[in-house]
């Protein structure tokens, strides 16, 4: 089994990737794909007149803050353009993809968190109205039922609270929760850079494998979104996930080239 998780930032190839996800699935490789869309989401928010705000938690992470409005615009895309144009490329290649996201069946299921902590101006205050959340449940059997069928699952990184809610979740921590659910092998973090870089943004000072023992040790190396990547790794390794590769998106043959070890390998 086999989970990818691509990101939504601009220069990612997304033909050339459904195409060597295609060549991998015709082979009979098992997957499912989790994907972003933050780079559209902020272009349709910045046109709807609603503009992105991103915020820092005390521990260092960056976050778009979501309150209702963002949720929509959030929905808009991740639902809607960024899920149904990777259906459309990989049903192009003749292959029967899915596009769910995890509020879909409580695909994924976990608490909101109405209210954040962040840091703004050096000082710590507090915001309300957030409609984030963190992956608790994944609704395995769902994902085998598709599997099963020979359905390709695509999932937009929605989640479901308790109380029937739309959540925003981090989409590397939920590839991580899903890959640990289906006992996957290995689960793919692809994105714009070539993987976690010791001198970011020198994509020369790639580090090529941490041992899984020390990936904590690793985190000072990570810069804003790779951090959320990071965290992820170490959490679908602790789960019982065979290994995690941090790949290039951009690049022709990118899941191929990343299964092969290009990236950051973390085992």
């Amino acid at each position: 089994m086999l989970v990818i998780k691509v990101g939504g930032s601009a220069g990612i190839d997304y033909d050339a990737l459904c195409a060597d996800l295609a060549t991998l699935w015709q082979a009979g490789q098992r997957l499912v794909l989790v994907h972003g869309g933050s780079a559209e989401t902020n272009q349709l928010s910045e046109a709807l007149g609603h503009p992105p705000r991103f915020v820092t938690s005390p521990s260092g992470y960056t976050s778009r803050y979501t309150d209702r409005r963002t949720l929509e615009i959030f929905e808009m895309v991740y639902c809607g353009t960024a899920n149904k144009g990777l259906v459309e490329r990989l049903q192009r290649l003749q292959i029967n993809a899915v596009g769910l996201s995890g509020l879909d069946g409580r695909l994924l299921q976990g608490k909101r968190k109405a209210a954040i902590r962040i840091i703004e101006n050096g000082r710590q205050r507090v915001l309300r109205d957030d409609w984030t959340g963190t992956v608790e449940r994944v609704n395995a059997d769902l994902l085998r039922l598709l599997l099963d069928q020979g359905y390709l699952p695509v999932i937009a990184p929605l989640a479901c609270s308790e109380a029937g809610e739309a959540l925003n979740v981090d989409g590397d921590r939920a590839a991580a929760a899903i890959a640990a659910a289906l006992n996957a092998e290995t689960l793919l973090l692809l994105s714009n850079v070539p993987g976690l870089l010791r001198e970011f943004p020198d994509e020369n000072s790639l580090i090529p494998r941490i041992p899984r023992a020390e990936i904590e040790a690793y985190l000072p190396y990570a810069e804003g979104r790779m951090k959320k990547k990071v965290l992820g790794a170490g959490e679908a390794l602790e789960q019982g996930v065979g290994r995690v590769i941090l790949g290039d998106a951009r690049a022709p043959d990118s899941v191929s080239r990343a299964l092969a070890g290009a990236g950051t390998v973390v085992e």
